[in-house]
């Protein structure tokens, strides 16, 4: 990798940590170990990082309510890292920001190649951005640092989700994205569902952000093809 990108591991399991270390470091990382959720979140909000690496279930503070803390200010690519295999605790973990639920125990191997994967999704969903951490566009301000969106000065609530869709559409305005691509870029190839969920969300943010969501302004329909930004 060209830049030395720096992870957090988040984990009380020292064994476990230590050959997530050793698998990242060998593969050009700079990593902290944190072993509690108190010092844990301490870290991730102090310290500049590129991605963490979250275990669900840890004294004190648990990785639901570490995940949440962060995802309030921070919006960097979390992996959640968990014994529990039932898919209510994925979905929990998901629908709070988690980008990634892995199973223990799981394949060192794979575990780098998803911190490479969400890396590289994050370094290109916000490199076009990077001049300006505010986005106005005709009486809609997207903040990218606080992840909240204002239309006509009103706050309007967004998911994780439905954030980085339409602050990915907006900063690409005018170019034409299939909902395959735009399920790749902001879910992954190996998310849960599939790219429906991505025709679901935009009639979510349209019903936020549009004056006639039947007859939307901002996020077009192109018949076809796929969904455009106009600006």
């Amino acid at each position: 990798m060209s830049n030395l990108k720096n992870i957090l591991i988040i984990e009380d399991e020292a064994t476990i940590a230590n050959l997530e270390r050793d698998y990242l470091e060998a593969n050009g990382f700079s990593v902290d170990i944190s072993g509690t959720g108190d010092d844990g979140l301490y870290q991730a909000m102090t310290g500049n990082y590129d991605l963490i690496i979250l275990d669900l279930m840890l004294p004190a503070i648990d990785g639901f309510e570490i995940c949440k803390k962060i995802r309030n200010t921070k919006n960097i690519p979390i992996i959640m890292v968990s014994a529990k295999k039932e898919d209510v605790d994925k979905i929990r973990g998901l629908g709070i920001g988690a980008d990634d639920y892995v199973v223990k125990p799981f394949s060192p191997s794979e575990l780098v190649a998803r911190v490479k994967a969400h890396i590289s999704r994050y370094s290109r969903l916000t490199n076009h951005a990077e001049p300006s951490d505010e986005l106005y566009i005709d009486g809609i301000r997207i903040d990218k640092r606080s992840r909240r969106v204002f239309v006509h000065e009103q706050e309007v609530i967004f998911t994780s989700k439905e954030f980085n869709l339409l602050y990915f559409l907006a900063v690409n305005p005018n170019q034409v994205f299939s909902k395959e691509d735009l399920f790749e870029r902001i879910w992954g190839l190996d998310s849960m569902g599939d790219v429906g969920t991505v025709f679901v969300h935009i009639r979510k943010i349209r019903e936020k952000i549009e004056t006639d969501p039947s007859k939307p302004k901002f996020i077009e329909t192109i018949w076809g093809a796929g969904y455009r930004f106009k600006a």
